[in-house]
């Protein structure tokens, strides 16, 4: 509990004091963790400029076995391909999510199913579970009544947002599924401004549900 409190703490320190970062996960398994390089400076750009935070440009890059990851409230995992744990990264993911620390799982075509089992081993007890078009991320800030803008086609499936819930009622994890939010973030791909002006305020709806309401 301690811990936790510290955890916060820091966090709030941060969030008034100093420029904030969010951090990029370097996972095992395979995929390609590090794709669209420009996904994170673009979207802090955005989050600064709407929702007057303070956010570092650059991204941080960090290992889930690495200490490093308490330094950030946010986490971005994304990739085309597998991701795996070991179980010494899966409890020290545990304990920075039961500090208070956030994940976010952008699923880029590819990490699905893996990802899907090794939520099975960091939660045997808890389930994934949609969050509906009525929950307060889908109006935290910018409005979508249809609940998870479709970013890219993929297999043409409906977009879906998924999380892991605390005892609380804390989402700790946000998966976002068949809509690839973060591909809007980046230049690299030859969405509409439309398109990205959806996946850059549904972006923020995260950020500012999870650290501003």
């Amino acid at each position: 509990m301690k811990k936790k409190w510290l955890f916060i703490f820091v966090t709030i320190f941060y969030s008034l004091f100093a420029e904030e970062q969010i951090a990029r996960m370097h996972y095992n398994g395979g995929g390609d963790w590090y794709n669209d390089p420009d996904t994170i400076p673009n979207f802090c750009e955005f989050i600064n400029k709407n929702l007057s935070a303070n956010l570092l440009l650059q991204e941080a890059v960090v290992t889930p076995s690495s200490s490093d990851i308490f330094q950030y409230p946010f986490i971005f995992i994304t990739g085309h391909g597998k991701i795996k744990f070991n179980e010494n990264e899966r409890k020290n993911i545990l304990d920075y999510l039961d500090r208070g620390g956030f994940i976010y799982v952008d699923d880029d075509y590819g990490l699905d199913e893996s990802f899907r089992l090794e939520l099975k081993q960091l939660f045997p007890d808890k389930k994934l579970v949609e969050i509906p078009k009525s929950h307060e991320l889908f109006s935290a800030y910018y409005k979508f009544p249809n609940g998870t803008p479709k970013i890219h086609k993929h297999d043409d499936k409906r977009p879906q947002s998924l999380g892991i819930f605390d005892d609380n009622g804390r989402l700790m994890i946000l998966y976002t599924y068949e809509s690839n939010i973060s591909d809007g973030w980046s230049n690299a791909h030859e969405d509409s401004p439309e398109i990205r002006q959806k996946a850059f305020e549904f972006g923020a709806n995260i950020y500012y549900y999870q650290f501003l309401k």
